[in-house]
């Protein structure tokens, strides 16, 4: 068995998090450079609604810009832009990024838009994202990036709850094998909207022109009669950003992030868990519509005054399988973070690594992985590919940072296969059982966190606070409730099992099966339905629909189903990779009526296990036992 690791820098550290967390925090905020420095780290005056360093005052947009060029890194590289899909690459220096968003500030504060107003952010992985979400730090705005895959109808409803003032967008986006443009999808969510924003900037992209209307303005227009402003101070506790959690049904649930708690702990984990530190090349190969995009896009390699990569692309087929290694050949990169699904996609098309041998990445010291469960097979093949570490970390939107990682800057630990290895400062994760106690080594139950979190992590859902404590602390009182199972060895390293809740993790995509039922429900032919999460080889999880049809109907049910899927792609979009509907007699169900989803997965995913003993009608289940297990891809 691996032995633990000598843990005087990590136990040290973690131990002071708990018992300390005035002092390591304050120590922590050290390294950001505030308008007024935080005298208090913890204000648990509205437990458990905590804040984080309510005296201070600081300004997000000037700790990752205008600090690193007032400090000499002005000609350093701040955001590399490389896109395969449409050819082409730039760099923006920190002096030509800060002038930039300092541009693009002055147009959205030439809209009225000031401190606290909102601002969503509907566009691709190009440069403009990023400096739209810095000019509205800069200025005091709160921004919400609602990825560019998502359908009309859920930008609608982000809209309705974020209330913005403007909204971004570009054009279209590009795919590898198609564009998807954007204005119209933008268009008919604000005619699906209640809510409607005073003006749309719209960056035009060559690849596809957006007809514009009345209150469109073009990004190149509105630039060039700008001027720039400057840096406006918020509080500590003021919100930076809004982000939905994926796939809500109903009203959006969206996570509120602070300026201070925020920048202090995306600081110290880019240096502490990740190793990597000013001047170096970090590419978080996600986008910027995701958390991963705005904590390690964006936001922590720039506060900590590195290099940071923007990839429009994919892992594989822009061109080929070897593309991670071109990228981390052609900049340097230090250390590199993507999904498991990344990697998966990478063995199935390259599983020999031969393209690996075209490029020399010689400057990785890291590969991270995060966003869904890394299987022992894809640690291995990666791990024996490129020579080094491969570290797991686990975290979630409502984080912001890794709750249980690796500390490769602070102290390296032996890997695990399976485990992201051990809690964080200022994660206090228990493994509870259904009455709240703590479980021994080696026993599953919930995984929690023992209030208050840490900083950076949620305030809040947005304008909901009960909606807040109702959605996660009110399991387990004084705990975050994480919503995934797990357990703990002997040595202290985590293991996380995955959700035990209806969301399910798609190629790093936490999406909800409940707003997958919902675009089912919809359809005239429908009964009633149920989505189950399915694991996958390459992606992790994929949706699985049954439905049971109105009785009396006289149509091909594979038409249904294949109407069925449309459906989910128009509500959801195509990241939602419902693929397969399977018309059934009936759904097992307890005796209260609730549908036995997490039987019928268990049954998909080849285990056999015992029937819950609340089971209305176990011959359902023995019906469905050859339509959940048969894997074909048929409709």
């Amino acid at each position: 068995m691996t032995q633990a690791p000598k843990q005087d820098g990590y136990a040290a550290e973690y131990r002071r998090s708990l018992e300390d967390p005035e002092g390591f925090w304050l120590d922590a905020a050290r390294a950001i450079d505030w308008d007024v420095a935080p005298t208090r780290a913890l204000d648990d005056s509205r437990a458990p609604l905590y804040r984080w360093f309510p005296d201070g005052r600081l300004n997000t947009c000037h700790n990752a810009l205008d600090h690193h060029v007032d400090a000499g890194r002005s000609e350093q590289l701040a955001l590399v832009y490389d896109s395969p899909v449409t050819g082409r690459t730039s760099a923006f220096t920190y002096r030509e990024l800060r002038d930039e968003v300092a541009l693009f500030a002055g147009v959205l504060a030439g809209l009225g838009v000031t401190e606290g107003d909102r601002v969503v952010i509907y566009m691709p992985m190009i440069p403009e994202a990023v400096v739209a979400m810095l000019a509205c730090a800069r200025i005091g705005a709160v921004h919400s990036v609602v990825f560019g895959g998502f359908a009309a109808h859920e930008l609608a409803v982000r809209v309705d709850d974020a209330r913005p003032k403007v909204v971004i967008a570009a054009s279209c986006g590009i795919e590898p094998t198609r564009v998807v443009p954007y204005k119209p999808l933008l268009d008919e969510a604000l005619a699906l909207a209640e809510h409607q924003p005073e003006h749309c900037v719209i960056r035009q992209r060559p690849q596809c022109a957006a007809e514009m209307s009345g209150r469109d303005l073009d990004w190149d227009q509105a630039m060039a009669a700008a001027e720039p402003v400057g840096c406006r101070p918020v509080a500590a506790t003021d919100p930076l950003y809004i982000l939905y959690t994926s796939g809500t049904t109903g009203r959006p649930k969206g996570v509120v992030r602070d300026n201070g708690g925020h920048a202090v702990a995306l600081r110290w984990s880019l240096e502490n868990v990740y190793d990597t530190h000013p001047g170096e090349v970090f590419w978080a190969a996600s986008d910027v519509g995701w958390v991963v995009g705005h904590s390690y896009i964006v936001y922590a390699p720039l506060l900590t005054g590195c290099t940071t990569v923007l990839y429009e692309g994919k892992p594989v087929g822009t061109p080929d399988a070897g593309a991670l290694w071109r990228v981390i050949a052609e900049h340097r990169v230090t250390a590199l973070f993507t999904a498991p699904t990344a990697i998966r996609a990478v063995k199935k098309e390259d599983p020999r690594g031969a393209l690996l041998h075209a490029h020399d990445i010689g400057s990785l010291r890291h590969l991270f992985l995060a966003g869904e469960r890394l299987d022992p097979e894809t640690y291995r093949w990666a791990s024996d590919l490129l020579g080094v570490p491969v570290v797991d970390n686990w975290w979630q939107t409502e984080t912001g940072w890794p709750i249980v990682a690796n500390p490769m800057g602070l102290e390296p630990h032996p890997l695990k296969a399976g485990s992201p290895t051990v809690p964080m400062p200022g994660y206090d994760v228990r493994i509870l059982d259904t009455t709240g106690r703590d479980l021994p080594p080696g026993a599953d139950g919930a995984v929690a966190i023992r209030l208050p979190l840490p900083p950076g992590t949620l305030l809040t859902v947005w304008q909901d606070d009960a909606r807040y404590v109702r959605s996660y602390l009110s399991a387990y009182s004084g705990y975050y409730l994480t919503g995934d199972g797990g357990r703990k060895d002997e040595d202290g390293y985590v293991y996380v099992m995955g959700r035990i809740d209806d969301v399910i993790n798609v190629a790093g995509h936490r999406l909800s099966t409940g707003a997958m039922e919902e675009a089912l429900a919809a359809h005239p032919d429908v009964a009633e339905c149920a989505v189950v999460g399915v694991t996958d080889p390459l992606k992790g999880q994929v949706p699985r629909g049954l439905v049971v049809l109105k009785a009396g109907l006289d149509r091909d049910p594979r038409e249904i189903a294949a109407e069925l899927v449309a459906a989910v792609r128009e509500r959801i979009g195509p990241v939602a990779a419902l693929r397969r509907v399977d018309v059934v007699a009936a759904l097992p169900k307890t005796r209260s009526g609730k549908i036995l989803r997490r039987t019928m997965r268990d049954i998909a995913d080849g285990r056999d296990l015992e029937l819950p003993s609340t089971i209305d009608d176990p011959a359902v289940i023995e019906a469905l036992r050859p339509v959940l297990r048969d894997d074909s891809q048929h409709l």
